[in-house]
This record gives structure tokens, C-alpha cells and sequence, in this order.
């Protein structure tokens, strides 16, 4: 059975009594870790994950001559194992009290999609590894990006494995339009752009340099991006926010202005539709306006926000994203998909030119010339999953209108946990959400030190972490000094109550109190 193989006519027959142990153990796990993650501290895990790894039963563990009458593999065996290992050694997404980060439970029906995908392991950088994936890659994508705002007959993408990579993607094309291409030297330090300037990429020799502006609460991936594409990350320019971190058009402006007086040359501006700690979402329509008088790209991330454009109640607030020129999603942040499932559109198919790349054993001239399609030229990595599947059959079996209830959903329960946080007097809301996160912190029963709020904020969360009670997010406001430290509620979960949102803004409190009694 161990080296049965997945795929062909006996794939399934071999799969079926190894999916019942691994159903068998993940009901076991979630019953032994009782909660949103296991209790105890780091060192803890680590210790009975080595356990177990060591081949010992493990402190998850049952008793080994145990068997699993349903599928007849054993539990001593590693992958029923392992498998109450991870589930009762992971912090649970499905759990109402596990909600920090943009970290959803996937559907049901797109972990089976998945399945599928891992059984059958198509490649989608050759037609001939992948057939039927790359048809399917392609129609979703033209609807995907119908959804946008895209014409589909101009527009292009790809599947990725998220917003990081998206992100490089976006500002690899910028670099590339803007400064003139990977084919006239940008790897070489300094090139010529498009109207003819020598434009140092690094900054060195004191040519203008390439720019990209992004509001202060971007995500990290910009900066990183930068670097990797030579520009260097201090060629980012942070643009000021307001208190919902939503960037300033007025700074944007200025800023572009500044560029120019510089000489420095404004390669794109990025913006976000909906910032990882407030669910912001920029005003698109005017960065893309202040983009193109400047002859920037405008790259939207919308790794989180763009789950808004399947719910007609939110989706006005992404007005203007089709003016973009490439845009980020993320359907495994509020798609309820199994990572990785996100996705890289540009509005011009012929922007994607420098990504082009011919490799004779994967897409020969002659196989496209007889019809045979290419994805390779789409993307910055060749092997690839075939994660456009789970989410074809996610939009085939929900429709958007099902996916908008549950973006809707989520997003009533973040208007109702704000709504708690603002009427407890030992709580503070930062700010009214906009999509299905809010931050906020717990208050000292005496007192107001900015430094003391910080650590007993910063504490209770590991406390909370510790006892094994909930996973709940932190993060720090822009700015200097202390005071800035804010605790955040992530909510993914569409199945969640109101009454279980408020429990844990009670745990969050009680946590808070028994850290101010230490002090």
C-alpha cells in the first residue's frame, strides 16, 4: 500500500483506505488539541512534534496497537500519525477563537477540488503536463478578470502563490515598462527609459532613480520586491495614511511632484485594497489618475480586499480597480480556499512581454504554432499546481452570489465585534472596519502609560496563545514611540456568531486583567 501510486484506475482504490485514516485522525486531533491551537508554550510543541518524528507515539498520541476499523490502516502507522500530530498541533482557522490573521478555513468542497489536483499533479508550465488545467486556467482567469473590470479579450494572468509573488509581478512589469525592459539592461544596473534618460536602477551613480510610492501601511512585500528587482528597497516611498491607514491623495500627489523635481523617475504606485491590519482600501480611482499623469504603473494589491468584489454590498469600495494595470488576489485570504490560490492580472496582455521566455522542451514554436497553448511565458516559476481548479469549482458550486453571503457574513460579524469593543469600558476601538478586521486594545484599570498599555496588550496575547485559548492578532500603528501596540480580530470564519465574537472579546479582557495583576 505505501507505494501504491494516486493517479490511473487504480489510484482511487489505493486512496480511499488512506483517506479514511487521515479523516479518522483529523477528527482525533481536533478532539485531543480541544480548542483554536494546542496549550503550552513554544518549546512545548517542538518537543512532542520531535517526539513523534522520533517514531514515539508522542504526547498527541494513542496507544499504537490500536487499530482504524474503518479504513484498516493502522494507527501506528506515520500517516495516521502524523496526521493527529498536525491536527492537534495546529491553531485552527475553523475555530471562532482563532482569529488573527488572514488565515481563512477553507470550504470543504475546495479542499476535495484540491485532492483532485494533488491525485492527478498536473504541471502547468507545458500543455502536454497539463491539458485540461491549462483550458481551465485560462477561462477562469478571463473571468476573473471580467470581475475586475478587465476586457477579456486584452486582458491576461496568471495563478500564483500569492500576493508576495503577485506583487513582484506587478512591479517586475512597471520596472520593465517604465525603465524600458530586461532586453536593454535593467540587470545591468541602469538602463534607458522611456523617453530616453539613462535611469540608474540602484541609486549609485547619481542618475535619476527609479521610484515606487506606496502608502505607509503597504504590505512588506513591496520593499522586498524592490530589492529583488535591483531598484533597492529604500527606492520605495512610504506615503503618509490617515488614522484608517488609507493613503493621503494629497501626499500622494506631492510626493509624485516631488519625483519630478528630483529628476527621479516615478516607476509605479501601489496601492492597497485592504491593508492587512484595517482593511483599508486606497482611493483607487485617484491613484490611478495620479499615476497616469505621472507615467507610472498603478499595481493594486487586493490580495485581501479584492474577496469584496463578490458581494454587492462591499464591492463599491474598489471603485476605480479596473483602471489599474496589474492587481493582486488572494482567494485563500476571503476566498475560503486551501493556499496556495492567488492570482495576477494585468489589464494589457501586452505588458506581460518581458516574461516571455522560450524553452524548446516545454513550449517549442512549433507546438504553439499548431495550436498547442503555453502558460510558462505567464509566470516566474515553471512547475506549477493546478490552483486555478479549487477555485473553478468553488465559483461553479457557490456562484458569487453564495461567496458574497459569506463575505457579508464575516463582514457583519466584524461590524458586531467593533460594536462590543466600543461599548466595553475596558476596551478601546482603533477604528469602524471596513472589511472583516479591526484592531483595537485593552485598557489598565489605572493608569494611561503608553509603554505599560503596550506590554500588557502584547502579553495577554501570548497568555491567550499559551493556555491554549485563542489566536489573536498584534500589531503596531504607524509611528514612533509607545503606545502604538493594538491587538487585532482577523474574521474569516462565515459560520462564527456574534455571542462567539463577544466571548472572545471577554477572554481578551480577562487575559488582559490577569497580566495587569502581574504588574
Amino acid at each position: 500500500m505505501s507505494a501504491d501510486l494516486s493517479g490511473g484506475v487504480g489510484g482511487p482504490p489505493a486512496l480511499e483506505p488512506l483517506l479514511a485514516a487521515v479523516l479518522a485522525a483529523l477528527a482525533e486531533g481536533a478532539e485531543l488539541r480541544g480548542g483554536p491551537l494546542p496549550a503550552g508554550r513554544p518549546q512545548d510543541i517542538a518537543a512532542a512534534v520531535a517526539e513523534e518524528f522520533a517514531a514515539g507515539a508522542g504526547r498527541f498520541g494513542g496507544a499504537p496497537e490500536e487499530r482504524v476499523a474503518a479504513s484498516g490502516v493502522g494507527r501506528d502507522q506515520p500517516l495516521f500519525r502524523f496526521t493527529r500530530l498536525l491536527a492537534a498541533g495546529s491553531a485552527d482557522p475553523a475555530d471562532p477563537a482563532c482569529a488573527a490573521h488572514l488565515h481563512c478555513p477553507p470550504l470543504a468542497v475546495a479542499v476535495a477540488a484540491d485532492l483532485a489536483v494533488s491525485a492527478l499533479n498536473p504541471s502547468q508550465d507545458s500543455w502536454d503536463q497539463a491539458p485540461a488545467g491549462t483550458a481551465l486556467e485560462t477561462l477562469l482567469l478571463r473571468e476573473l478578470g471580467e470581475m475586475v473590470g478587465y476586457d477579456p479579450e486584452h486582458a491576461a494572468g496568471v495563478l500564483t502563490s500569492g500576493g508576495t509573488e503577485s506583487n513582484l509581478m506587478g512591479l517586475m512589469l512597471a520596472r520593465d515598462r517604465v525603465l524600458g525592459g530586461v532586453n536593454e539592461g535593467v540587470n545591468g544596473g541602469a538602463n534607458g527609459g522611456a523617453d530616453g534618460r539613462r535611469v540608474e536602477i540602484s541609486g549609485v551613480s547619481g542618475r535619476p532613480r527609479g521610484r515606487i510610492l506606496a502608502s505607509a501601511a503597504a504590505h512588506f512585500s513591496v520593499q522586498r520586491a524592490a530589492a529583488l528587482l535591483g531598484l533597492g528597497e529604500d527606492a520605495v516611498i512610504p506615503v503618509p495614511v490617515d488614522r484608517n491607514l488609507r493613503i493621503d491623495e494629497g501626499e500622494l500627489a506631492a510626493l509624485l511632484e516631488t519625483c519630478r523635481r528630483r529628476g527621479d523617475v516615478p516607476v509605479a504606485v501601489v496601492a492597497t485594497a485592504g491593508t492587512t491590519d484595517t482593511g483599508a482600501v486606497d482611493p483607487l480611482r485617484a491613484c490611478a489618475e495620479l499615476a497616469a499623469a505621472h507615467g507610472a504603473w498603478l499595481h493594486v494589491d487586493a490580495a485581501y480586499g479584492g474577496g469584496a468584489l463578490l458581494s454587492d454590498r462591499l464591492a463599491p469600495l474598489l471603485d476605480g480597480i479596473g483602471a489599474a494595470d496589474s492587481v493582486s488576489l488572494d482567494w485563500h485570504k476571503l476566498g475560503w480556499q486551501p493556499a496556495a490560490a492567488g492570482v495576477f492580472l494585468v489589464r494589457q496582455a501586452e505588458t506581460y512581454a518581458s516574461l516571455a521566455r522560450r524553452a524548446v522542451y516545454l513550449n517549442p514554436a512549433d507546438d504553439e504554432e499548431a495550436g498547442y497553448p503555453s502558460l510558462l511565458g505567464l509566470s516566474l516559476r515553471t512547475t506549477r499546481r493546478a490552483d486555478a481548479f479549487k477555485i473553478a469549482v468553488t465559483l461553479r458550486t457557490l456562484g458569487r452570489e453564495g461567496l458574497g453571503r459569506l463575505v457579508d457574513a464575516c463582514h457583519d460579524l466584524a461590524v458586531a465585534g467593533a460594536r462590543t469593543v466600543r461599548e466595553h469600558p475596558c476596551l478601546e476601538l482603533h477604528a469602524e472596519p471596513v472589511l472583516t478586521v479591526f484592531l483595537f486594545r485593552y485598557l489598565v484599570r489605572e493608569g494611561d502609560d503608553p509603554a505599560v498599555l503596550d506590554r500588557v496588550n502584547a502579553s495577554l496575547r501570548r497568555r491567550l496563545l499559551r493556555e491554549g485559548r485563542a489566536v489573536i492578532g498584534r500589531t503596531e500603528l504607524p509611528g514612533e514611540g509607545p503606545g502604538r501596540v493594538r491587538l487585532k480580530l482577523t474574521l474569516l470564519n462565515p459560520h462564527t456568531t456574534p455571542a462567539e465574537v463577544e466571548r472572545l472579546l471577554h477572554a481578551v479582557v480577562a487575559a488582559g486583567r490577569a497580566e495587569e495583576d502581574l504588574l
